[in-house]
């Protein structure tokens, strides 16, 4: 839940938020659940919801306000380190210019790895609709990124 948060907030302080939000309203509804779906998905589609409301009220930064660090074994020259930063830090902007039902799906698709099905259930769109607003938000997503380049 928290890893989805963070890609619709792009930092730590807003994906906790985003994520506890996510829970208190999981809490509250748990009675309405019917089973009808897998809990998980459910939770999904709470969390996708409140993200996205979250993000209609505000437009979240566009680099975290803490820098990332992840451990790793490898060394990689300062420079590569440098262009691949600043290259996620333009991917992350782009995303978060996306319409919101684009950035959900690809969000989902791409960092989340759930099959289309599990999309449409937690978006309550068919599947087809699913992968059209992937196969848009990869489209729009180039667009986004070339334009920025010329």
């Amino acid at each position: 839940m928290y890893q989805l948060c963070y890609r619709f907030a792009g930092n730590h302080a807003d994906a906790c938020d985003l994520a506890q939000e996510a829970f208190v309203r999981a809490y509250r509804g748990l009675a309405a659940f019917k089973g009808d779906a897998a809990f998980a998905t459910w939770l999904h589609r709470i969390a996708v919801n409140a993200a996205l409301t979250w993000s209609a009220s505000r437009r979240p930064a566009a680099e975290p306000v803490e820098p990332e660090r992840h451990p790793d074994g490898r060394q990689e020259p300062a420079d590569a380190a440098l262009l691949r930063a600043e290259r996620a830090r333009r991917v992350r902007a782009a995303i978060a210019r996306l319409p919101k039902k684009q950035r959900a799906t690809l969000v989902l698709r791409v960092y989340r790895e759930l099959p289309h099905e599990e999309i449409a259930r937690i978006l309550g769109s068919s599947v087809g609709a699913a992968k059209a607003n992937l196969f848009h938000a990869l489209r729009h997503l180039r667009a986004l990124l070339a334009e920025e380049e010329a």
